[in-house]
C-alpha cells in the first residue's frame, strides 16, 4: 500500500511539473525562432512607426509578436480566411503599446477575431421611457471583457500604409484592453502609485473635458471627437493619437502626451519626421481651437 501511495504521489507530482514545465518550454522554444523573412517584411510594410525605430526596440517589438503569435488564437469571420499576414500586422500592431514596459503580453485575451471590414454588432437601447428598441451597429473594431477583441482586416492594413496622422482601431482596441486590466474600463489602466493615479486623473480629465466641449462646439481637433463619448474612449482615442499623430498631439495637447510617453515609456515623434505644418503652427491654436 505504501509503495502504491508514493507511486501515485509521484506521478501526481510529474503531472503537476509537466502541466506547468511544458507550456513554459513550448513558450522558449517559439521565442527562441526568429520571424522569418516573409514575416518581418509583413511588419515593414503594415506598422508604419516600425519604419523609424532603432535597432533596439525593432528587436524589442519583434519578441513581443513571437509571443502574441504564440498565446492568442485568431478567428476569421464572415468567410475570412486567417493569413499570416493578418497574424503577424494585428500582433506588431497591437505590441507597440507594450515596448520598454515590464508586463505580459495582454494576459486577459485569448482570441483575435477578424472581419474583411466593417461589422454589424446587435445592440438593445432603452428610451426614457423604458422603452427598449433593438438596433444594428456598424463597427470597426470591439473590446469585449471576456478576453476577445474583434477587429476589421480592411481598417488594420489601411493604418499600417497610412503616414502620420491615420486612426488605427488594433491601438484603439487594444487600449480597451489595457485599461481593463486594472478591473475596471474606466480610462485609468494599472498606473502603479497613488501619485501616478492623481497626476493621470489630473491631466485626462482637464483634457477630456477640453474636447466635449470642442466637439459640441464643433472645433476640430488631433483626437477623434469619439473620445468624447466617455473617459475610456478617451484614453483609447489619445492612445491612437500618440501613436499615430505624435508631433500634433505634443503640440497641442503637451501635458497629456507627457503623461503617456511617461505611461508607454516610448516617444513616437522619434519614428516620425518633423512635420513640416508644425512650424509653422499659428500661437494661438491650443488644445484644438482658436484662442
Amino acid at each position: 500500500m505504501e509503495t502504491g501511495a508514493a507511486i501515485a504521489c509521484a506521478a501526481i507530482a510529474a503531472g503537476l511539473l509537466l502541466a506547468w514545465g511544458l507550456p513554459r518550454w513550448r513558450l522558449g522554444r517559439a521565442l527562441a525562432r526568429p520571424l522569418d523573412a516573409a514575416q518581418l517584411g509583413f511588419i515593414e510594410r503594415n506598422v508604419v512607426q516600425y519604419r523609424g525605430m532603432p535597432a533596439p526596440l525593432r528587436e524589442q517589438l519583434q519578441v513581443l509578436v513571437k509571443r502574441f503569435l504564440h498565446e492568442k488564437t485568431f478567428v476569421g469571420c464572415a468567410g475570412l480566411e486567417i493569413t499570416e499576414e493578418m497574424r503577424v500586422t494585428i500582433a506588431a500592431q497591437a505590441c507597440l503599446l507594450l515596448l520598454n514596459r515590464t508586463t505580459e503580453v495582454y494576459p486577459g485575451l485569448h482570441a483575435v477575431l477578424v472581419y474583411p471590414g466593417a461589422f454589424l454588432v446587435p445592440r438593445k437601447e432603452v428610451d426614457a421611457g423604458g422603452v427598449v428598441t433593438e438596433t444594428r451597429q456598424d463597427l470597426l473594431g470591439e473590446s469585449w471583457g471576456d478576453g476577445r477583441v474583434i477587429l476589421s482586416w480592411d481598417h488594420v492594413q489601411r493604418a499600417g500604409h497610412q503616414p502620420e496622422g491615420a486612426q488605427n482601431v488594433v491601438l484603439h482596441e487594444f487600449a480597451h484592453q489595457l485599461d481593463s486590466e486594472s478591473g475596471s474600463t474606466n480610462g485609468a489602466p494599472i498606473l502603479g502609485s497613488t501619485e501616478s493615479y492623481q497626476r493621470w486623473s489630473a491631466i485626462l480629465s482637464r483634457d477630456f473635458e477640453l474636447l466635449r466641449r470642442d466637439t459640441y462646439w464643433g472645433y476640430r481637433d488631433v483626437l477623434d471627437p469619439y473620445g468624447a463619448s466617455s473617459p475610456a474612449e478617451f484614453f483609447a482615442v489619445a492612445t491612437e493619437s500618440f501613436f499615430e499623430q505624435p508631433h500634433a498631439l505634443a503640440a497641442r495637447h503637451p501635458d497629456l502626451y507627457a503623461e503617456f510617453r511617461r505611461y508607454f515609456r516610448v516617444d513616437p515623434r522619434d519614428w516620425f519626421p518633423q512635420p513640416l505644418w508644425q512650424e509653422a503652427e499659428p500661437q494661438g491654436m491650443v488644445y484644438g481651437q482658436w484662442r
